[in-house]
Order: C-alpha cells, then sequence, then structure tokens
C-alpha cells in the first residue's frame, strides 16, 4: 500500500501543508448547526454559514469612518 501511494506519503512528510483550516471550517459550522437546534431549510443554513465565517465588513466606508472619528 504504501509503495503504491508513495509519492503522496513523500509529499505529506516533506510539506507543512495539513487539513487544519478544513477542519476548524467544519468546526464552525457544526457550531453553528448545534446552536440553531435546525433551520428552517437549506437557505437559512448557509445564509448562518455565511454570516459567520464570511469574513464580511458589516459597516460601509462612510459609516466606518464616522465611528473611527469618535
Amino acid at each position: 500500500m504504501i509503495r503504491k501511494h508513495f509519492e503522496g506519503v513523500i509529499n505529506a512528510a516533506s510539506s507543512d501543508i495539513t487539513n487544519a483550516m478544513s477542519e476548524s471550517v467544519n468546526s464552525h459550522i457544526q457550531r453553528i448547526k448545534k446552536r440553531a437546534c435546525g433551520f428552517r431549510s437549506r437557505v437559512r443554513f448557509r445564509e448562518a454559514i455565511l454570516f459567520h465565517l464570511g469574513a464580511l465588513d458589516l459597516y460601509p466606508d462612510a459609516i466606518a469612518s464616522t465611528y473611527s472619528k469618535s
């Protein structure tokens, strides 16, 4: 089995790339799902994921500049 996947084994051992980011995103999605105790539709579940994990700027530039002056 190792001979069959030798290139992949060497690549995994020599690179620092892991699946930690995808596991982290999956963990966040599972937390959102658990907090909601069910969604009415897939659309609402998708919107909740995008809201929490989308890294959105909730304040437009004009409002943000007003708050930063205070």
